[in-house]
């Protein structure tokens, strides 16, 4: 019962994103798509989060990281005149899922607080490091001085169709992390979250898949810092500090770790609130707080557990 009302719900969010321009041109309100754009972006990151801390149990402070890898490898390949989409989101990718394999290989000995620590350290690194660009804005940032380029068939500079790009992007990396949880490799690293010791007895390269899954999380989070930059045209070291990857956890427990929905509705709770919130008050966090208190004391598995069943793990045949 719960899993044909969840895929009713996901029917349903994808209607109402399709939707959204031509509501918004009705009712002529463009700030929609902006709205939207921003959670749909979001939710991506929130997606590659859940890929390793939902599924795999790596509580991964410093996920913002390869946010900001994705937007500074976009933001200095433009500032020296690199506007070619065709150059700079490959590079943005392999960038941040390189950064991911160096923090990942380093961090995944560990456990526990050192696991947490460590992976917030080396993305505070990296802030800092942004800080310490001066030719690149430094602590102020800088404005990209326009979107990636794609040609005439695809014109990022319409919001538009830069609105149903993220979009695209968004299915594509829903469908493709329920593809990657329900395979072999998935299961895998859901019976390492479980019982790490249990796996690598029968046979299983624990820190091998691990560390995989880490960098497909650096990855996707790295497109994400790609659709950024280019939404907000705007290259900043804030997009790594600690509070983003804190961001990034608050939305991936609203939703519901280890949810295929969850991401996604953490995503758009978090920020419409956000958005409605701050209209009254700077303070906005202190009713969020509650609310995520609430969640987790009687709802642990987020708003989506509301919506989807709840899935065991069966660990592979070794």
């Amino acid at each position: 019962m719960r899993r044909s009302v969840a895929a009713v719900v996901l029917a349903l969010g994808v209607a109402l994103l399709v939707a959204v321009p031509l509501l918004a041109r009705a009712l002529d309100q463009p700030f929609y798509v902006t709205l939207f754009g921003r959670i749909m972006i979001w939710a991506i990151a929130a997606l590659s989060l859940n890929l390793i801390l939902g599924y795999g149990g790596m509580v991964s402070f410093g996920h913002a990281a390869y946010l900001g890898v994705g937007v500074y490898t976009v933001g200095i390949l433009s500032a020296h005149g690199i506007e070619n989409g065709y150059v700079q989101w490959p590079l943005a990718i392999a960038a941040s899922a390189l950064v991911a394999l160096g923090v990942g290989a380093v961090s995944l000995r560990t456990s526990g607080v050192y696991f947490i620590m460590i992976t917030l350290a080396f993305a505070q690194m990296l802030y800092f490091l942004g800080v310490s660009l001066k030719a690149y804005g430094g602590d102020d940032g800088m404005t990209l001085a326009a979107r990636s380029q794609f040609g005439h068939w695809l014109d990022l500079e319409n919001s538009v169709v830069f609105y149903y790009l993220v979009l695209a992007v968004l299915l594509a990396f829903h469908a493709l992390a329920a593809r990657v949880v329900n395979a072999r490799f998935g299961l895998v690293v859901q019976g390492v979250r479980v019982n790490e010791r249990r796996m690598r007895a029968i046979g299983f390269p624990t820190f091998r898949y691990k560390l995989a899954a880490f960098v497909i999380a650096g990855a996707m989070c790295g497109v994400a810092g790609v659709l950024l930059v280019n939404f907000t045209k705007y290259v900043s070291p804030a997009f790594m500090h600690w509070t983003r990857s804190g961001e990034i956890m608050v939305m991936v427990i609203l939703g519901g770790m280890g949810t295929r929905l969850g991401p996604a509705l953490g995503a758009a709770v978090f920020l419409l609130l956000e958005e409605v919130l701050s209209g009254y008050t700077e303070h906005w966090a202190l009713f969020l707080g509650p609310v995520l208190i609430v969640i987790v004391l009687f709802a642990r598995r987020g708003l989506a557990g509301i919506f989807e069943p709840a899935r065991s793990s069966p660990a592979p045949e070794a």
